[in-house]
């Protein structure tokens, strides 16, 4: 055992030297340059180099607010790459009732990791990253109120997602000893806590440091919208993104610390046989009752800041300001404060008490209101409007669209007959990643195609854009709404295999569905994969803009600050000495015309 733990040990020592010596020697990492491209890679600047040092030391030791954003952005790709093999892998095993690939302990692996990479390392961070990146930009300040904490809360993550994948690197090297963690995303005890595997201690470890980062980095964004706003920017004119960003702070501020207390719990119960979440005195249902008072205001958190890009990119495409701006607001903190009060219809099946119930019901049901009055907003913002179909419009349409299934699914579940009906299906499933991947997910790649011009100073392929948008679309509600006629075929979740008696559900019915799901998941990799070529091809050597206004909003009054910042950092730039480079239309038009996105 001890030989096997200081091999290991000794690899991972090799593997990180190897690591360092390649990225200090990687062109790129030395000439980054955060001028005109607002932090893109291009030739080497005497201002850029005179700030800051250069190569890995840059990366390792930076505390500017652009910088830390990109590397929220970068670190989470990775763990969506990491979460989508997950994914993958899931789908292929359920394409036939017995399995294809992988066995039961394997799955469980598989399951349980990609819902804690997905939520945890890749949803929280990536809004991270547009927070970090924009918010200062957009409300005039100089940087994020604490730059120190704000890396120091980047750089918790790292170790949280080695920690939390550890089991898949240990298990082949400690004979099964010590394994991925096979307790679903949710953790519910008596399993998390009677299961003999360290694994699921590594993975409470790295989830707890997880819950500090976002923790210190909602501290942050709190503590700079309200103190850092620039001189023109007050309550009044907040923009609607600073504003989801500052309630979902709010949020984790209250959420998250439940969450890391409910896991020392846990870890005390697994290590020193303390009795929190026994079985005998009800501890079961206490510990779904601390996690579900976290988990629902965690939806919120994870949808609050792309509801936000949504809010702040389709009216740039529709010609006309965000209708009912105020109401939006208004619906933002109605969600914030009403996310705490239904955290437990996720357990309408326990047997709790039937007063209870109804009273969770109804706020449930509630919570859709303010959620309606922003989707109604913003299809009256596009009413009439002067539509412009670019690849970030395209996705905040697909986010309302999306959107709206998975709402209206969700108030199914609200309620409690068909609760009792649907809970633990696939039904669920359907719903739930209608949000996270239909919704959020489109609202980060609209966030991510808008801003890709001031991040790189160049301009992403459109064709590449648009063909990653309808293939995600396609294969976000071929695979999902699949999923939802599994739920109402009486589908259970999380079975590894689903051979059994026709009088559970219909096994025909359900293989095909299955079947088609696993479709519709290859064709979203396919998008995903076009996503990622397009945008590693672009920042590297595509087309570099040719204005501080690629999007052409100047006309309808509707540049934002960022881009008032971009056009000051490319006066800065040519001020210093630099050329201004070929140009090119937003989203990929030639020089010298109007592109067929403007």
């Amino acid at each position: 055992m001890a030989g096997e733990q200081l091999v290991l040990t000794g690899l991972m020592a090799v593997l990180l030297v190897v690591i360092v010596g390649a990225l200090a020697r990687a062109e790129d990492w030395r000439s980054y340059t955060p001028l005109a491209s607002g932090g893109g890679y291009g030739e080497a600047t005497g201002h850029g180099h005179a700030e800051k040092p250069g190569g890995l030391v840059r990366w390792l030791t930076t505390v500017d607010h652009k910088d830390i954003g990109i590397l929220y952005g970068v670190y989470a790709v990775v763990a969506f790459a990491v979460g989508g093999i997950m994914a993958m892998l899931i789908r292929v095993q359920l394409t036939l009732p017995g399995g294809v690939i992988v066995g039961n302990s394997y799955y469980n692996s598989l399951l349980t990791s990609h819902g804690i990479t997905m939520l945890f390392l890749f949803g929280t961070p990536i809004l991270a990253a547009f927070a970090n990146y924009f918010v200062p930009l957009l409300i005039g300040a100089d940087d994020m109120a604490f730059p120190r904490i704000n890396a120091i809360a980047f750089w918790l993550l790292p170790p949280a997602a080695l920690l939390i994948w550890a089991g898949f690197f240990t298990a082949p090297l400690t004979g099964n000893e010590i394994e991925p963690a096979q307790t679903a995303w949710t953790m519910y005890t008596p399993l998390s806590a009677e299961q003999a595997n360290p694994g699921v201690d590594l993975m409470l470890l790295g989830l707890h440091l997880s819950g500090v980062a976002a923790t210190m980095g909602a501290i942050n964004f709190i503590a700079t919208i309200f103190t850092e706003r620039g001189d023109g920017v007050n309550w009044a004119n907040l923009d609607i993104f600073s504003w989801t960003v500052l309630t979902q702070s709010g949020l984790i501020l209250f959420a998250f610390p439940l969450l890391g207390s409910a896991m020392i719990m846990l870890l005390l119960d697994r290590n020193l046989a303390t009795t929190f979440f026994a079985t005998g005195n009800g501890g079961t249902m206490l510990w779904q009752h601390l996690f579900w008072f976290f988990g629902h205001p965690e939806v919120y958190i994870l949808v609050l800041p792309p509801m936000g890009l949504v809010s702040y990119i389709l009216p740039k495409f529709s010609g006309r300001k965000l209708f009912g701006f105020k109401f939006v607001v208004y619906s933002t903190l109605a969600i914030g404060v009403l996310s705490f009060g239904v955290w437990a219809h996720h357990m309408f099946s326990t047997g709790m008490d039937p007063r209870l119930r109804a009273s969770f019901m109804a706020v449930s049901l509630a919570i859709a209101i303010p959620s309606a009055v922003k989707t109604f907003n913003w299809i009256t913002t596009m009413w009439n409007g002067q539509l412009r179909l670019t690849t970030p419009m395209l996705f905040c349409i697909g986010f309302v669209s999306n959107f709206i299934i998975g709402g209206v699914t969700g108030v199914f579940l609200a309620s409690i007959p068909v609760d009792l009906v649907l809970h633990d299906t696939y039904y669920v499933v359907g719903h739930f990643h209608y949000i996270v991947m239909g919704a959020i997910g489109f609202a980060v790649f609209a966030g991510i195609y808008y801003w890709f011009p001031i991040v790189s100073g160049r301009m992403y392929q459109k064709t590449l854009g648009k063909a990653h948008f309808w293939l995600s679309m396609i294969g976000t509600n071929v695979t999902f709404f699949a999923m939802l006629a599994l739920g109402y075929l009486g589908m259970p979740r999380r079975y590894a295999t689903y051979n059994f008696d026709g009088a559970i559900a219909p096994l025909a019915q359900v293989t095909t569905f299955h079947q088609l799901a696993t479709v519709g998941a290859f064709i979203l990799l396919v998008g995903q994969l076009i996503f990622v070529w397009n945008v590693v091809t672009s920042w590297l050597e595509g087309r570099r803009v040719e204005s501080h206004d690629p999007w052409n909003l100047e006309e309808n009054d509707m540049l934002g600050n960022e881009f008032s910042w971009f056009k000051e950092q490319r006066e800065t730039a040519l001020a210093d000495g630099g050329e201004e480079d070929e140009s090119v239309m937003a989203d990929g038009g030639q020089p010298g015309q109007q592109s067929d996105e403007r």
